[in-house]
């Protein structure tokens, strides 16, 4: 078996890998270059330089999407991990139909993020149309309402990973810790917290990458309104790069930087989440 897959591992990854070169790598490297041309399609792409990225900090609604986008994120991310991470410590108490709770909570996470958005806005507006409000009305009610969504749609993954953090616990270490006369919250602080810390990396992770790259939901439950107060960085890249004619490269320019921001910060969380992690 060792010798045929030697022979012939290359029928089997290169077709993948070209397909990874063709899908991803290729426009991934068009798309940098892009960034320094001005263009309508890439067939007129004309190189101009820096001037692009000089452009973007210029641009208020870039400056506003980015600091909106990254108090999203800090808030999403520690609603989320905190909940998700507390309903599952009591779904592995052993009550009964613990399953179906999993189930349910599991659920949203199925459901696409354009339907999500609408869902949510039909929900919430018709509970604030009793204040003579609408999540429109301004940034901070557009703000609440994506948290809300974020929460109700990932709470049930990071719950999952969570739930099999927890049982991954050696039993052995539990009942030493209460022979040691630990309490409940000792254990939960110095015992389950540490043992868990690998499923903390993965869904800190998860949650701050998902949080930075939102537009689905935005799209659909806000659009930006009013006046793009509540636009998240991705759906500011969409909208500067297909709604406002001339600024192609700019919207191609705002991509690479985000892409960038994203991977220092999402890199930077992962190293120090794992520096804290614990060998059972």
């Amino acid at each position: 078996m060792a010798k045929a897959i030697k022979r012939y591992w290359p029928i089997f990854v290169l077709p993948t890998f070209l397909a990874f070169i063709l899908g991803f790598i290729a426009p991934f490297i068009m798309g940098i270059y892009l960034s320094f041309c001005k263009f309508t399609t890439v067939t007129d792409a004309k190189f101009i330089g820096f001037s692009n990225y000089l452009k973007i900090f210029t641009d208020p609604s870039f400056v506003h999407a980015l600091w909106y986008t990254a108090l999203f994120t800090v808030v999403s991310v520690i609603l989320i991990n905190v909940l998700a991470f507390t309903v599952a410590l009591l779904l592995t108490k052993g009550f009964k139909g613990t399953n179906i709770f999993r189930t349910v909570f599991f659920m949203p996470n199925l459901i696409g993020g354009i339907i999500l958005g609408y869902i949510w806005q039909l929900l919430l507006n018709g509970i604030l149309l009793y204040f003579n409000r609408t999540l429109t009305y301004s940034s901070t009610y557009g703000f609440w309402g994506l948290i809300v969504l974020m929460c109700w749609q990932q709470i049930g993954y990071m719950m999952i990973i969570y739930i099999a953090g927890i049982q991954n616990i050696s039993g052995d270490l539990i009942e030493a810790a209460k022979i040691d006369g630990a309490n409940a919250r000792q254990i939960l602080r110095n015992v389950t917290i540490p043992m868990v810390m690998p499923s903390i990396t993965i869904c800190t992770f998860l949650t701050l990458t998902n949080s930075f790259k939102l537009f689905d939901q935005n799209l659909a439950l806000t659009n930006g309104e009013p006046s793009k107060m509540s636009e998240m960085l991705a759906l500011n890249i969409y909208n500067t790069f297909y709604g406002r004619t001339g600024w192609e490269g700019v919207g191609q320019a705002k991509a690479v930087v985000f892409f960038i921001l994203v991977a220092i910060i999402a890199l930077a969380q992962n190293k120090i989440t794992r520096r804290k992690e614990v060998q059972q």
